[in-house]
């Protein structure tokens, strides 16, 4: 009899075993484990410093990067691309995306770069936004700026992804094109991005 109670014992642990009967081996059925979830990178770059930080941020949690391209680019004048960018706020306007992102609806988490304009988010940012759905996804932004922050960037961002999950975005500076300065973000400054990216994801926990 005694052996009979073991057996069965044994039988019953293995079976508990093959099966994952602990709440800790299980996850819920609607969630999906961390290696897959899937991660786009979109971003706007004119200087290529927003583009410097969307490689860096690949580099580091994988996923596909896209940069957004407009139907008509915005004039190469700097002076003439900023007025161009008043009138369009001013009046709502959404530039056309030459951009298109087929099924978006697979990626868990959308990384979004930009830089400043005008204290603001960028027009074609909107159109972005404006263009897709993004209920249910979690929304990152990134920004560089010349030195005076992300303005209303990121409130915007919240405000036009009302069903999205926006987590805490990364602010750092780049060019200053107004003044001929470009590319800021290479050599010793870039080594100095990638040590505040890494420190960014590793906070808002997409980087271990």
């Amino acid at each position: 009899m005694k052996s009979i109670v073991v057996l069965s014992l044994m039988i019953a642990a293995t079976v508990c075993f093959l099966s994952g009967c602990t709440k800790a081996q299980q996850l819920p059925a609607n969630e999906k484990a961390p290696t897959e979830k899937k991660i786009l990178i979109v971003y706007l770059s004119r200087t290529n410093n927003t583009k410097t930080v969307a490689e860096i941020i690949q580099k580091n949690v994988g996923g596909r990067s896209v940069a957004l391209e407009l139907e008509t680019p915005y004039p190469a004048d700097y002076n003439t691309t900023v007025q161009q960018v008043v009138r369009e706020n001013e009046t709502g306007y959404l530039p056309p995306l030459k951009t298109k992102i087929e099924r978006i609806e697979q990626y868990d988490y959308v990384f979004l770069g930009f830089p400043t304009w005008g204290m603001k988010l960028p027009p074609p940012i909107k159109s972005f936004l404006r263009q897709y759905d993004f209920k249910g996804k979690t929304i990152i932004p990134f920004n560089t700026n010349a030195g005076y922050g992300e303005g209303s960037s990121f409130q915007i961002v919240r405000a036009l992804c009302p069903n999205s999950t926006v987590l805490e975005g990364f602010v750092t500076k780049g060019g200053i094109e107004r003044d001929g300065q470009l590319l800021a973000i290479k050599e010793a400054r870039a080594e100095e991005v990638r040590n505040e990216v890494e420190n960014w994801l590793r906070k808002i926990k997409m980087l271990q």
